[in-house]
């Protein structure tokens, strides 16, 4: 892959995980990390990925001992998803790279070759997931070029949702059969029941 059509990523978790009671990125899963999940998730297509952490935190921690880039929000930017993806288009540009896969930090069962298929699917690099719940702007490609209308989408501290900027740059949508997958753990029954269901499979 040459450097001008790279894909590089970034694991979303810089949210403050209210209802889960402690930081989701860093609560295990069979010994793991979930920031390690998502990140191993997104190096099937990626030539380096990232996480965004809020400073000072947990996440940041891990994050640094597992090796990411750490990116954080702008400041003046408001608290959201959007926040992330435009400090990881700033770094993807940076590298060179013509496209950004994100992902959340608190779904790990979601598909393997999720990334695989967003990438086969979009021309222009940009896709998102979706399932029949609908659409999962979490789980997306950016491309870099998209930069600037993420910029004006922020200023002034607005926070537009996440899937109508994707649908602005004209996103793909991707299908997905499996709409359990891309469930998010938002607590911490959320994350036992998922323990219990693969000790069940094993």
């Amino acid at each position: 892959m040459s450097t001008s059509s790279a894909v590089v990523g970034l694991v979303l978790a810089g949210g403050r995980s209210v209802r889960f009671g402690g930081e989701k990125a860093v609560a295990q899963l069979d010994g793991k990390p979930l920031l390690e999940w998502a990140a191993d998730r997104l190096r099937s297509v990626c030539v380096n990925v990232g996480a965004n952490v809020r400073p000072g935190t947990e996440a940041e921690a891990v994050a640094k001992t597992l090796g990411l880039p750490v990116l954080h929000d702008e400041a003046g930017d408001a608290t959201g998803p959007l926040a992330g993806v435009k400090v990881g288009l700033i770094w993807a540009e940076a590298q060179g790279a013509r496209t950004l896969a994100v992902t959340p930090c608190d779904a790990p069962s979601l598909p393997e070759d999720l990334y695989v298929h967003l990438l086969e699917c979009t021309t222009t690099g940009a896709a998102m997931a979706e399932t029949s719940e609908g659409r999962q702007p979490l789980c997306a490609l950016w491309p870099v070029s998209a930069l600037p209308i993420v910029r004006e989408a922020l200023a002034g501290g607005a926070h537009p949702p996440t899937w109508k900027l994707l649908e602005q740059i004209g996103a793909v949508k991707v299908s997905f059969g499996d709409a359990a997958a891309f469930v998010n753990i938002n607590t911490r029954d959320d994350l036992a029941a998922l323990e219990a269901r693969r000790a069940r499979r094993t």
